[in-house]
């Protein structure tokens, strides 16, 4: 019998030492090397039941796309690309009690009443926990099995057994291999036990969802190899304060990164939110200074979204520059130019910026509206409430164009706004449009002008 062998693993990156370290030397994380023992073993996955494939020629091999599967509801098909593939693996994560398990059994649900096998496998709630939560989701879906089982070897099994065509693993972290004596959601367990169902999921055409647990950095426990691994990695995200909840693609082989559903969270479950723009603007004040209408690009949706700005006086010896869903550095960069820019006196004044609704701003393209609800709560001068904003700004004041303007200025259309200040060089090539009324602007002093 193979020798066992004694190693360190760190818990958050993955690093080996033959010794216990306090500190890991890669990720640089305090008390995060645990014990574990490697043993050669047999491969769980050497032999499952299902068969190999052998090597085939480029040539012979057929391109033809297979048809996506559609879950029913239209918010998650869209950040998956279009619906499920067969044989596709899925990492879903997000806090605890955001709604993952929730938002997976409405979808296995409704891929249920298509006809379609799926197998719900829990590691941390009964069969009788699930049913009580499908019971008050109003879920009747005879083609939903339920599994409560942490040992892979008896997965695997069920799988071979019922043959489902949609699978998933809630969580990863609580599933285990006899064939290692490490315990579950270490390391070596995660690697494993992925590996094997990942593997599984190829060969058979298994749509896979994994759900993973998050560490207090909100993102991904367990190894990173673990996200390369798999097809597609979301995150489920939202406040508990709101109750919105954003699902958002970070990593798909099959579709675009930037899609983005939005869901309201009610008694009955999750319902979709056809139209976020609206949903986020039904609140928001009128003929208050600090607040400006934005359009942000989520992928190939244009959002609006309310901006506030809050500009007061500090006592304090470093003023206070405080953002709730926008870059710290980018509104920090741009307060700079207003003083350079536009002489504003801000360097004494506490600065406050937030986004409406817990959406999260990450592109240049808010840039123009960031400036403007500062300048208005500066100023004491509200913006009015039918026009929408938005372009990039240079260090030296000037107004850059942007991707897509003509979508984000049809969204605005749509919604009522009639006025529409962007850069001058996306205005200029949208002079076929007549509603709403374009008012291209070169610099913050143009912009100015219009607003103020």
């Amino acid at each position: 019998m193979a020798r066992a062998r004694v190693v360190f693993s760190c818990q958050n990156c993955g690093s080996q030492s033959p010794k216990w370290l306090g500190k890991c030397p890669d990720c640089n994380q305090w008390n995060t090397m645990v014990e574990e023992k490697l043993e050669r073993s047999v491969n769980a996955r050497a032999d499952d039941g299902f068969g190999h494939e052998d090597s085939t020629a480029i040539t012979a091999i057929s391109t033809d796309e297979q048809d996506r599967v559609f879950s029913g509801i239209g918010e998650f098909d869209r950040v998956l690309g279009g619906g499920l593939v067969p044989g596709s693996v899925t990492l879903i994560g997000g806090d605890p009690g955001i709604g993952k398990s929730t938002l997976l059994i409405q979808a296995f649900a409704a891929l249920g009443r298509t006809g379609l096998t799926c197998l719900y496998v829990s590691g941390e709630e009964s069969p009788r926990q699930i049913k009580m939560r499908a019971e008050r989701l109003g879920i009747d879906a005879p083609k939903l099995f339920v599994l409560s089982e942490t040992a892979l070897d008896k997965i695997l099994e069920q799988i071979k057994k019922i043959r489902p065509q949609v699978l998933v693993i809630d969580s990863i972290q609580t599933i285990f291999s006899s064939a290692l004596p490490s315990a579950p959601g270490s390391i070596a367990q995660v690697r494993e036990c992925s590996g094997a169902i990942i593997t599984l999921a190829k060969k058979t055409g298994l749509s896979t969802f994994l759900i993973g647990h998050v560490t207090k950095d909100g993102a991904l426990a367990g190894p990173r190899v673990l996200e390369h691994m798999v097809d597609t990695v979301l995150y489920f995200e939202g406040d508990r304060g709101h109750n919105f909840r954003i699902l958002r693609a970070v990593k798909n082989r099959f579709g675009s990164t930037n899609e983005i559903g939005v869901f309201e969270m009610k008694e009955s479950g999750l319902s979709e939110v056809a139209n976020p723009s609206e949903l986020f603007l039904m609140e928001r004040p009128l003929k208050a200074p600090g607040s400006a209408v934005i359009c942000s690009m989520e992928g190939t949706r244009p959002i609006l979204v309310e901006l506030q700005a809050l500009v007061s006086p500090s006592f304090l010896a470093v003023p206070r520059r405080t953002t709730i869903g926008v870059d710290h550095n980018r509104v920090a960069l741009l307060v700079a130019v207003l003083e350079k820019k536009m002489g504003a006196r801000l360097f004494n004044q506490d600065i406050f910026v937030n986004v409406a609704g817990g959406v999260q701003l990450d592109e240049p393209a808010v840039d123009l509206g960031i400036a403007a609800a500062v300048g208005s709560s500066h100023q004491e001068k509200p913006i009015d409430a039918r026009t929408v904003i938005f372009g990039e700004i240079g260090l030296a004041g000037e107004v850059r164009g942007i991707a897509q303007a003509e979508a984000r200025v049809k969204e605005a259309g749509k919604l009522g706004f009639t006025r529409a200040i962007l850069p001058k060089s996306n205005a200029a090539q949208l002079g076929h449009m007549k509603s709403p009324e374009l008012h291209g602007v070169a610099s913050l002093e143009d912009c100015w002008k219009e607003l103020f």
